[in-house]
């Protein structure tokens, strides 16, 4: 094999990665799917606090992505998020369903996860889901435990005597 031809198996070579890099940029970005042309109805979810949550985070039911969140704003009379998701048409909801914002492992990105409930009629898109849980801020958390543990050293009596 000449030069030229290991000059060329280099560039495709180069290329090929090329290729890979930009598909695993965008799969990390949220970006991955590139079927936009699917069917969607929206519904708006309004939480007390929605953590990292970002445009385009997927919308989950039981683990299935079955929409995606269109866009975050903030309601400036109830100072609550308010999340637009674009759900896919296949899935439909029950009125008294539940959105929840959940984090992917201990440190993971957030998502919206969406509990079915019982109600015999469909969430129809611009519906509100009224039952939400905001998203758990784990320096929060941390925070009310070293509190919680702050005072009670504070009421502890010396000597180790409570």
């Amino acid at each position: 094999m000449g030069k030229k031809g290991i000059e060329t198996l280099v560039g495709l070579f180069v290329l090929l990665g090329m290729f890979a890099f930009a598909f695993l940029a965008l799969k990390a970005a949220n970006l991955g799917s590139f079927s936009g042309n699917a069917a969607t109805y929206t519904l708006t979810a309004r939480f007390d606090n929605i953590g990292g949550l970002k445009a385009r985070a997927p919308v989950r039911s039981a683990g299935v992505v079955v929409g995606r969140v269109k866009a975050i704003s903030l309601d400036p009379k109830t100072y609550q998020g308010v999340v637009q998701m674009d759900i896919d048409q296949r899935f439909q909801f029950p009125k008294d369903s539940a959105a929840k914002i959940l984090t992917s492992g201990l440190l993971g990105d957030q998502y919206v996860g969406l509990e079915p409930g019982g109600d015999e009629q469909n969430l129809a898109s611009g519906d509100t889901v009224a039952q939400t849980q905001s998203a758990v801020v784990l320096e929060n958390l941390i925070g009310q435990f070293m509190t919680g543990k702050a005072a009670d050293a504070g009421t502890a009596a010396p000597g180790g005597a409570q």
